[in-house]
């Protein structure tokens, strides 16, 4: 397994490979699962999941707003393939073309806030065009 440094965007320190719970506590769903967390947690409340089998981040540090931020786009973002109207993919690549963005780019996880609204807004116009035109 490849070495992952990471350093945090906030503070500056290194994030560490840790469980699930150092996050959530007894509320995980996996508490084995894994997290990059920032080495200053909890004054530094930057993390994000890793996978299971690579130990790779899933993305990039967040904190709390930027975290939130990402599910409320991923949100918006699911409900273009979810509800049947195109597949996983065709989402990715109308996702990539709406934002100007190399298909490597496309990960939610990597988002900025910015770039996580800019997300929102495009998939809140998509739908009203959608009951538009049924």
């Amino acid at each position: 397994m490849k070495r992952v440094n990471i350093k945090c965007p906030y503070c500056g320190s290194r994030a560490l490979l840790r469980p699930a719970s150092v996050v959530y506590g007894s509320k995980a769903a996996d508490p084995a699962a894994p997290y990059y967390v920032c080495a200053r947690y909890p004054a530094c409340d930057a993390y994000v999941a890793a996978h299971r089998d690579t130990r790779l981040p899933m993305g990039t540090l967040a904190d709390r707003k930027l975290r939130r931020k990402r599910i409320e786009a991923h949100k918006g973002f699911n409900q273009l393939w979810e509800s049947g109207l195109m597949g996983k993919k065709q989402a990715y690549c109308w996702l990539q073309a709406k934002l100007g963005l190399p298909e490597q780019e496309v990960h939610i996880g990597r988002f900025s806030l910015l770039r996580c609204e800019q997300v929102i807004r495009l998939c809140k116009e998509y739908f009203p065009a959608i009951s538009r035109a049924a």
